[in-house]
């Protein structure tokens, strides 16, 4: 099952506008001056719960980063390209990045050159960091659930591009689900038990990280802020 939808994805629901797009999702490097650009402005200029988000969601990707690290050791999974001859398709090159957008991908077939270039297929670290987002932006954010929107395009490009079976994106989805969680109620604990002490006039307003970050009284029944 796991490899007739792999080969489906890969080979045969293929299209040139998927070729690039799918490319260009999984191209941490196009996107990464954006959401750098969002976590510096929302330090400056955003609110607590700006601050919080970005603080708490930084700390948890790099966590995130050496559990998915350890994971591949410790799973050691070949990736598709490394057992089979898969589709592959590459982004030209172009400075700055974004530019590759406008040039026609590379398309090709993995070779026995291709094995030794990358790590092990599970997890994906492309999957595990945009899980953690999207499940911080659902906690902190009315709105944040649209990110799974992006989540599950990204899981789809990894599959789609040849870089891992599709068991691997839906088994770090769970994971990273877990880590996020596990990792939110640690930050929480930690700042009731720290902030309380060091810092006890902003804990008066901001007694939980993730609710009430206004600090303004909710009169009963009314609905959370959406701020």
């Amino acid at each position: 099952m796991d490899e007739s939808l792999f080969h489906l994805i890969n080979q045969q629901w293929i299209s040139p506008f998927l070729d690039l797009f799918m490319a260009a999702l999984s191209d941490a490097e196009i996107w990464r001056p954006l959401f750098v650009a969002v976590g510096i402005s929302a330090l400056l200029f955003g609110g607590f719960k700006a601050r919080a988000f970005v603080i708490c969601l930084v700390l948890s990707l790099l966590i995130g980063s050496l559990v998915t690290s350890a994971l591949k050791s410790a799973a050691d999974r070949p990736r598709p390209k490394q057992v089979e001859s898969v589709r592959m398709v590459q982004l030209q090159k172009a400075r700055p990045k974004f530019l590759t957008l406008f040039k026609e991908p590379i398309i090709r077939f993995s070779a026995s050159s291709d094995r030794s270039r990358s790590g092990p297929s599970f997890p994906s670290g492309h999957v595990a960091t945009n899980t953690i987002i999207a499940v911080f932006c659902t906690v902190f954010y009315r709105r944040g659930w649209l990110y799974w929107f992006v989540t599950a395009a990204v899981g789809y490009s990894r599959i789609y591009l040849g870089s891992h079976w599709p068991s691997d994106v839906l088994a770090t989805v769970f994971l990273g689900i877990g880590e996020s969680l596990l990792l939110l109620a640690f930050f929480e604990l930690v700042w009731r038990a720290v902030a309380r002490k060091l810092v006890p006039q902003l804990f008066a307003s901001h007694s939980s990280l993730i609710v009430d970050f206004d600090g303004r009284a909710r009169p009963p029944g009314a609905p959370p802020s959406s701020t």
